[in-house]
């Protein structure tokens, strides 16, 4: 091989070695890849976590807007109250 063989050749196996530790190392690796999309995935979790109960939410806001069925539910169950001439009886088990 002349000289200029060898300086190309050297020259290409030092770009592969470069690409090379770029595909294994670098910003865009396969590792850091792997890892952005285990958490992409945890995040998809926890948004759709979330828009249930946004959901929930908007249904019970829809709920408490159109009538005050739940208005009463919410304040028999949550703070104990009662209508005229009702007697409550707590029973603890």
């Amino acid at each position: 091989m002349t000289v200029g063989k060898r300086v190309i050749a050297g020259l290409l196996i030092s770009l592969l070695a470069i690409l090379q530790i770029q595909i294994w190392v670098g910003r865009g690796s396969v590792p850091n890849v792997a890892q952005m999309q285990r958490k992409l995935t945890e995040l998809q979790q926890v948004n759709q976590a979330a828009q249930a109960e946004n959901e929930r939410l908007a249904a019970e806001v829809r709920d408490l807007k159109e009538g005050l069925d739940m208005v009463e539910e919410k304040a028999r169950s949550e703070l104990g109250m009662v209508k005229p001439n009702e007697i409550f009886v707590q029973i603890n088990k």
